[in-house]
């Protein structure tokens, strides 16, 4: 009786072993994509571009000649909006790949996901004639 058992205890941490390091890879694999993801948004009417790293830094910024018809102001704020749109765009980008790795349903993924849409949540639309004063 004693050897079936210590048999059952070895099995199960065979089992729980195996599971702790494909879970270990799966996060790897995810942190690794997560790393690589950049997301690009436009504003404007095609005036503006920006591209952000997946922590959400500005990496790109394309101004035409069309933004020297813009006030200051509204250039910067232009700019901010954009910028938010891409990050929001790396937040959905986050999800596909938690999805594919880990799952949404982990503790991993919930918790992957609930801080990129608490830094990068989606903006708010603003109306057509708001945008590019």
């Amino acid at each position: 009786m004693i050897g079936r058992n210590l048999d059952d205890a070895e099995e199960w941490l065979r089992t729980w072993t195996s599971q702790v390091s494909a879970q270990a890879e799966a996060a790897q694999r995810m942190s690794e994509r997560v790393a690589a993801l950049t997301a690009t948004a436009g504003g404007a009417d095609g005036a503006i571009r920006v591209t952000v790293t997946s922590s959400g830094q500005l990496t790109a910024l394309e101004l035409d000649d069309r933004v020297q018809r813009m006030r200051g102001a509204d250039l910067a704020k232009e700019i901010m909006r954009v910028t938010r749109l891409a990050q929001s765009r790396i937040t959905a980008q986050v999800a596909e790949v938690v999805s594919e790795t880990v799952g949404t349903d982990t503790e991993t993924g919930r918790a992957v996901l609930g801080s990129y849409e608490q830094r990068f949540p989606t903006p708010p639309e603003e109306p057509e004639h708001d945008r590019g004063r």
